[in-house]
């Protein structure tokens, strides 16, 4: 399923950073040469809260989401090091969809990073997240493993 697929729900300004953390991860992650400041600058400037195409983009916490979007990129060799550990044996980490790849990156930068965030918000707005975009199955999968990161690196 396509990043743009679905209609994620609609929340706070919180929540639309971290969906845009998501969709900005997403991106740097098919690019052939990724700048995250440059898709940082561009989300801000050009997508949250704007029209596009015919689809509103919610106000966002550009705050929110920049830290999310610079601090999982750049930690993202780190983040994935624990995922690693997070999936089952028979799972590795190039098996991933890019987009789930990307909720992991994002949920589990917060999870390290921001401990003024609590647990089960964090795992709430990414299961959140991956609902817009895919099946209960899915979103289901990307709770079990966020919780399992967030054992690892909260306790």
């Amino acid at each position: 399923m396509s990043a743009g697929s679905r209609t994620p729900k609609v929340g706070g300004p919180r929540s639309a950073a971290r969906l845009a953390a998501v969709q900005a991860l997403y991106q740097l992650d098919m690019s052939d040469e990724p700048k995250a400041k440059m898709v940082v600058e561009e989300y801000v400037n050009h997508r949250l809260g704007q029209e596009i195409e015919g689809d509103q983009y919610v106000a966002a916490d550009a705050n929110l989401f920049s830290d999310v979007v610079l601090g999982a990129w750049e930690r993202r060799e780190e983040i994935d090091e624990t995922l690693k550990g997070c999936l089952s044996s028979d799972w590795p980490l190039d098996r991933l969809e890019k987009l789930i790849h990307a909720i992991f990156r994002a949920g589990g930068y917060e999870l390290v990073a921001r401990p003024d965030v609590p647990t089960a918000v964090i795992i709430n707005e990414y299961v959140d997240v991956a609902h817009g975009f895919y099946e209960r199955t899915e979103a289901s999968f990307v709770n079990g493993v966020l919780d399992k990161f967030a054992k690892a690196v909260r306790t």
